[in-house]
């Protein structure tokens, strides 16, 4: 009954989902406060009923209720209870599901915290979330539903969850990152609800600003995490490989941080207002072409859920209708948009403008290598390949300007800055950086590196940028403690946010250009030298989990003749998928890592092993952690949580 109740209770939230759709949108059209205020329960309602469906679903898992199609395709008797819960969101209905009771936290959260906000535009944005959960629910009841049953025979053990999931990764990664996707749909229901009410001010900006502030962070961390596994997990050593579904996560960040800037710059200067609605629409409108890749069947990924055509042409209809609506708004509103104030050439707004562009042209980049293959070999004229040379040649030319541009915005002013001011803050950072760049690969490489001084120069300049405007901040300042405090908490957010930028582009740098690697026959006894590290293989024992069974090697590493490290790496069978998985054994540092997994065993006795030394490999998932607190940060500030008065009056859409 446990898995019908689950379907019923998503039913359920369906009805409440649609009427969520409705009834307050045409509340605030018709000014009826008594509609408009429907709109918190029916949230509150439909986030209840999709919380009941997923913990159903939950412990089908967990009873091994085999029963359910679902549950049977992706668990396991034997398979560790951890892993029984986080294979809920392991395939394409589960995670499916788990899309929906985002979506449904977020408008209840929304409902909660945003009592500060005009009745009317709490309904439209509210309304505007119900039509998304509608679409997205029906899509699960009517080609996706996890509580699906075999009748009257079902198996009497499941097919087991794909071991590349069964990891920590599994239980972190794609919660993490679907609260970033779905959190885009907050910003762009903000969007859409200031295009209805005609109320296009500076306002919406402020209101819509922190939501966004936590989905950018959400989907930073998702993004982050997921390189973390990728790195750890597949046993290539690879922290980034421009996978399609990579790539379709990087998207939506990429419009997300330009959104964010736009934000600021339409809440403190009031301009930009069209820049920032398209970035609001654009950024869900990728988030949505995100999960119609991965469950489209259109290409093949580690990430891919579902190769279902049925599927992902439901996906592709709500994308178009979400695209080509909102579009539409824009184009009919739009047009009143008008600027508040001007700027000057140097001044922040346009530096921001610029770094704006930079990012779009990035996405647009990335979105142009991910589609393309996918439409020649759509349209039949073959099939192409667009890999990272593609990506990394025109993509980290951009970076490297964007940076640039990000040093010269934090020490711009509104409005208009004066050259000699720019000159000031920003002369020494610029030859501190320039030096440091050029002597690093004397100091740490073989000699002089043309890549490793770019990306070196780049980011010793963001982070020089960031401690000058500090020093300028607390110059005059009579007593440090008290500015400290005065400084508001997005102040500290996007300061923190740069670091992790150039702490993220250190370890980029470093570990693209000094990164070793030898794939070999080891023996018993056999050694091999990488970058000073002594690893030597001492063979293979047999052990057993809870579902599989392994070959667990073992290497001493030794530095100078002292052993720094033993490692473990291990060659996985599992039993009921009947595959195999390397796992790898790592030692890991704040500034280099050793890495070592097993390949394929050979002839007496020996194993292929391959080894890696990665230098500063963490900075990177360091940087990323960084720039998702300093969004986190951000939404602290003092003036997101001030009451407010609503001095806005309820108008006619």
């Amino acid at each position: 009954m446990i898995p019908e109740l689950g379907e019923f209770a998503l039913i359920l939230a369906l009805c409440f989902s649609g009427v969520l759709a409705v009834i307050p949108l045409y509340g605030a059209a018709t000014l009826n406060v008594l509609w408009m205020n429907y709109a918190k329960p029916l949230a509150a309602a439909q986030f209840t009923f999709i919380a009941i469906s997923f913990v159903c679903l939950g412990y089908a898992f967990a009873q091994d209720d085999f029963s359910v199609q679902y549950v049977a395709n992706h668990s396991n008797s034997l398979l560790p209870l951890q892993f029984k819960l986080s294979a809920v969101w392991g395939g394409h209905e589960g995670s499916l599901l788990l899309w929906a009771l985002i979506l449904s936290g977020w408008t209840l959260a929304v409902s909660l915290f945003s009592r500060n906000l005009p009745l009317d535009i709490l309904a439209r944005v509210l309304g505007v979330m119900g039509i998304i959960a509608t679409g997205f629910i029906s899509f699960l009841l009517w080609t996706s539903s996890p509580f699906l049953r075999y009748l009257p025979r079902f198996p009497q053990e499941g097919a087991d969850l794909n071991p590349l999931l069964q990891d920590f990764g599994l239980i972190v990664h794609p919660p993490m990152l679907y609260m970033g996707y779905v959190g885009f749909s907050v910003a762009f229901s903000f969007a859409i609800a200031a295009l209805l009410s005609g109320r296009l001010d500076a306002s919406w900006a402020r209101w819509s600003r922190p939501w966004t502030n936590i989905a950018w962070a959400f989907l930073g961390a998702g993004i982050t995490l997921g390189s973390w596994w990728a790195y750890y997990e597949l046993g290539w050593g690879g922290w980034w490989f421009w996978d399609p579904v990579e790539n379709a996560s990087l998207m939506p960040w990429l419009v997300g941080t330009a959104l964010l800037h736009s934000l600021a710059v339409t809440e403190k200067r009031g301009v930009f207002k069209s820049w920032t609605l398209l970035l609001a629409i654009f950024a869900f409108s990728l988030s949505l072409l995100g999960t119609f890749l991965v469950r489209s069947g259109v290409l093949t990924s580690v990430h891919a859920f579902a190769s279902d055509p049925e599927r992902g042409l439901f996906i592709l209809i709500l994308l178009l209708l979400t695209i080509g609506g909102s579009l539409t708004l824009y184009a009919f509103k739009a047009p009143n948009v008008k600027s508040e104030s001007r700027f000057g050439w140097l001044s922040r707004e346009m530096m921001l403008l610029v770094n704006n562009v930079f990012l779009t042209v990035m996405a647009v980049t990335v979105l142009l290598g991910t589609l393309y293959p996918l439409l020649i070999d759509a349209l039949g004229a073959g099939k192409i390949s667009v890999g990272p040379p593609y990506f990394n040649a025109l993509f980290v030319p951009i970076m490297g300007l964007m940076s640039i541009a990000m040093g010269v915005s934090i020490a711009a002013r509104w409005r208009q800055t004066k050259l000699d001011v720019i000159k000031q803050n920003l002369l020494i950072p610029a030859i501190v950086s320039i030096i440091f760049g050029l002597i690093f690969p004397f100091i740490y490489g073989d000699g002089f590196n043309f890549k490793v001084t770019f990306g070196m120069t780049v980011s010793l300049w963001v982070l020089a940028t960031v401690f000058s405007e500090f020093k300028a901040k607390f110059r005059n300042a009579p007593n440090i403690m008290t500015k400290i405090t005065q400084l508001p908490a997005s102040y500290y957010g996007m300061m923190l946010a740069h670091i992790g930028v150039a702490v993220m582009a250190i370890g980029i740098t470093i570990v693209s250009m000094y990164s070793e690697e030898r794939d070999m026959r080891m023996a018993i006894g056999d050694s091999i030298e990488l970058s000073g590290y002594q690893f030597t293989f001492k063979g293979t024992l047999p052990i057993k989990g809870p579902n599989f069974t392994a070959d667990q090697g073992t290497l001493v590493v030794s530095y100078e003749g002292e052993t720094v490290a033993i490692l473990h790496p291990e060659k996985r069978h599992y039993t009921a998928k009947r595959s195999m998985m390397t796992e790898a054994s790592i030692d890991a540092g704040l500034f280099r890592d050793l890495y070592v997994a097993l390949g394929e065993p050979l002839a007496d006795g020996a194993w292929a092993v391959r080894v890696h030394f990665k230098p500063f490999v963490r900075w990177i998932w360091l940087g990323g952690l960084l720039m998702a607190l300093g969004g986190i940060i951000t939404v602290f500030d003092k003036r997101y949580r001030a009451a407010k008065p609503a001095n806005l009056e309820v108008k006619h859409a």
